[in-house]
């Protein structure tokens, strides 16, 4: 019954002690807010007369508001005990709206944690006067009866408090449900029809690498043995078929390369970072690799994530003159980051069949796909996947 009792009273202090303490940083966080959208708002009518200029400002006010907005869910849902929310969605003046709303939070905040604070100097004042004996038993217990009613009060405005911030949160920052399904179906529409042209594509470049490299090596093996079967001279003949012992030898090379551009079945019985570290030695340019995957990953996922490093490397190999590729993979949340770096010529065409291709492959599993390639590089490419 004590371990009860003790499990019972840290359990209602920890309920206390959250969405208080969330309260009071949100009063500190809604003062930095007020401050940034003050010296935001500066800025912008300083720019005015230069549209350019006032155009970047505001790019960069909204970049940071989107920052400080994803602090605050992260603030929010900690003070809650719930996971961290997923990335914010809404349009920068939902952002700065909601950054503006949250001076209504913070002043609230203000108050009640200034009166809790107020209670707790008269709740000392109380006690020290009856040590003293300058106050009454009766006097004390009717004192500490109007204390706890006001604490309850207090403590219940507090939670009132956070659930304001936490609905003006989910009120502007969340998009609606109609507007959220809406937007779905149109992101499952165009990835449906990105799948399809990533298979077209996909087969079109299989039937190029077969007609263009695997079946010019074997019209030519069948003229190698051709000649070496017409040839009289045993010296010749033999010279003739070594030729085209090695022809096919590069065949099945060329072959293989074929198949795990199709699918890498290495993926069946190893892991993705041993996988690639195997196309890394095949490399003509230096390839780094960092694998952070606790738990290996989904095979669909592990597959793109093959392919866009493959492609990747491929491409700077022909293209960039890099020195150096850096392949990251890590675990963030609920979702894989890959990051794709060389220290090349930069340039990369996103329009290209290549990176395109791509890109239609990672949406086509509710990812993200980036790419950063200024002339003089270096190019990154950023792909995200959820981990299943």
């Amino acid at each position: 019954m004590a371990e009860r009792a003790a499990h019972g009273r840290r359990t209602w202090l920890a309920a206390v002690a959250r969405p208080t303490a969330g309260v009071v940083l949100g009063v500190l966080t809604g003062l930095a807010e007020v401050l940034f959208l003050l010296l935001a708002g500066l800025a912008v009518i300083a720019l005015s007369p230069a549209p350019a200029a006032r155009r970047r400002t505001g790019a960069t006010t909204v970049r940071y508001a989107r920052r400080i907005a994803d602090w605050e869910q992260h603030r929010l849902a900690v003070s809650a005990s719930q996971p961290s929310p997923p990335p914010i969605q809404a349009s920068g003046p939902r952002v700065l709206g909601y950054l503006a709303a949250r001076l209504l939070p913070a002043t609230l905040g203000l108050l009640t944690a200034g009166l809790l604070v107020v209670g707790a100097v008269l709740a000392a004042i109380v006690v020290r006067a009856f040590v003293a004996g300058t106050m009454t038993a009766a006097d004390f217990l009717l004192q500490g009866l109007i204390g706890a009613a006001l604490l309850l009060v207090n403590l219940q405005a507090i939670a009132s408090v956070a659930t304001l911030d936490r609905w003006l949160a989910r009120g502007l920052l969340e998009s609606h449900t109609r507007a959220a399904l809406q937007q779905r179906i149109s992101e499952l529409t165009v990835s449906r029809a990105r799948v399809l042209t990533a298979v077209d594509a996909e087969r079109q470049r299989i039937e190029r690498d077969l007609h263009d490299g695997l079946q010019q090596h074997l019209v030519a093996l069948g003229m190698l043995l051709g000649r070496a079967r017409r040839s009289r001279d045993p010296d010749k003949a033999s010279a003739l078929v070594v030729q085209a012992h090695e022809d096919v030898q590069r065949a099945i090379d060329e072959l293989r390369d074929v198949a795990w551009r199709v699918y890498p079945s290495a993926l069946d019985h190893t892991t993705l970072d041993e996988v690639l570290t195997m196309v890394a030695q095949r490399s003509a340019t230096p390839v780094k690799i960092s694998y952070d995957v606790p738990v290996r990953p989904a095979r669909p996922v592990e597959t793109v994530l093959y392919f866009v490093a493959c492609e990747a490397i491929t491409n700077t190999t022909k293209h960039a003159r890099a020195t150096l590729i850096t392949i990251e993979i890590e675990k963030r949340d609920a979702r894989i980051e890959m990051r794709v770096r060389d220290d090349g010529t930069g340039g990369a065409d996103p329009h290209g069949s290549g990176l395109q291709g791509l890109a239609r492959r990672v949406t086509a599993l509710d990812g993200q796909f980036d790419l950063h390639s200024p002339p003089g590089g270096p190019t990154t490419i950023r792909a995200v996947l959820p981990c299943a």
